[in-house]
């Protein structure tokens, strides 16, 4: 097992900077999950660190040591793609065993490094079939035991569930967390899917556009973005946010006023917020709710989404660009276009300056975060 450092790590072609300036401490052990939208970096750099791109700028240590110009295969890592890359004319046992024939490893040590990668993975018992008689969870699972058989000190798994459906894809985040239990061994997973990085990652890296936004832990990605971009890209639905103006500060708290007149006051503590600065005000669907809690802004109801459990309301508003949405009960009743007032208490509220910076919650969840 190894940490990984990268310092000062930038990516170009020819004039076309795609990751400038990353810094990042992995420590050993650690399942951490590269996100971001499609042509943010995130899959530029796993490849990167797997020695698959030059890296123009900056060091990249594994196990403390410098690999800027060590080829892959000397990096001990691992890497499992989207793509399976399976041999079809060869066995599960043969496909699994094939890097370490190729490294000239003797064969009782291959089947040995095989059954026990096969034991692991649960598929054991299919090691004869050949890979068109597999599920694709299956053939997923064969690609990754061939990469734990080379008892590499990192592996590198891209976007290893996009080609799976959405039911088998819940099923094997299952599995990637409980390999990653019992192998204790560092993990870096690219995915543009939110769902596997909050479930999956001990600390998450949110990149965009080349830069990273935050590095944290799911709970405080989620509880204290640190800008409007990790805010609005962490959550599904997305978190609400509304514009207006600073009407009134203190020490842990801003008022804000929206251009329809209606005010909504938020627990942060208040830094430089000046009175009449221009700032954004975020609140997640499940913490705005139709009602007046002494804030609040005014809305028309277009939609009603039930999920069973709980339903979604989408609402217009002046104050929201995009639109409002609010985590309902699923028997509450609101028909479309009626008029009503959605509100959210102060500490329930995101704040976030005319550059999108958050300001520093104050309250629990922050602290906690």
């Amino acid at each position: 097992m190894a940490g990984l450092t990268l310092r000062g790590v930038s990516k170009r072609y020819e004039e076309t900077e795609v990751l400038r300036d990353i810094n990042l401490e992995i420590r050993d052990g650690e399942f951490v999950v590269f996100v971001g939208p499609s042509g943010c970096g995130k899959s530029t750099l796993m490849r990167m660190i797997a020695g698959l791109e030059e890296i123009s700028g900056g060091d990249l240590s594994i196990d403390g040591v410098r690999v800027n110009d060590v080829p892959p295969a000397k990096r001990g890592i691992a890497m499992v793609f989207q793509s399976y890359a399976l041999y079809p004319h060869m066995s599960l046992y043969d496909n699994m065993a094939f890097g370490l024939k190729l490294a000239g490893t003797k064969k009782p040590e291959i089947d040995a490094a095989v059954r026990n990668a096969a034991k692991i993975l649960h598929i054991d018992h299919l090691l004869e079939r050949k890979p068109k008689q597999l599920s694709g969870g299956q053939r997923q699972r064969v690609a990754i035991g061939r990469a734990i058989t080379r008892k590499p000190k990192v592996f590198l798994f891209d976007e290893p569930l996009s080609n799976l459906d959405a039911a088998l894809r819940v099923k094997m985040r299952l599995e990637f967390a409980r390999l990653h239990d019992e192998l204790k061994t560092t993990m870096i997973y690219v995915t543009h899917d939110q769902v596997e990085a909050m479930t999956l990652a001990d600390k998450i890296v949110v990149l965009s556009a080349g830069n990273i936004e935050q590095v944290g832990t799911p709970y405080e990605l989620y509880h204290a973005p640190a800008n409007r971009f990790v805010a609005g890209f962490i959550g599904s639905p997305k978190m609400n946010f509304l514009e207006g103006k600073v009407v009134a500060v203190d020490q842990t708290s801003v008022t804000v006023q929206y251009g329809s007149g209606e005010c909504q006051t938020v627990a942060v503590y208040s830094g430089n917020a000046r009175t009449g600065d221009k700032v954004t005000v975020g609140i997640r669907p499940e913490h705005l709710h139709p009602g007046d809690f002494g804030n609040g802004a005014v809305g028309r109801v277009m939609a009603v989404e039930s999920l069973g459990d709980a339903a979604y309301l989408y609402a217009e508003c002046s104050a929201a660009p995009d639109g409002l949405i609010s985590r309902i009960p699923p028997l509450e009743r609101h028909r479309h276009g009626d008029m009503l007032r959605v509100s959210a208490s102060a500490e329930h509220c995101h704040l976030f300056d005319a550059n999108g910076q958050a300001f520093v919650r104050a309250t629990s969840h922050a602290q906690a975060a």
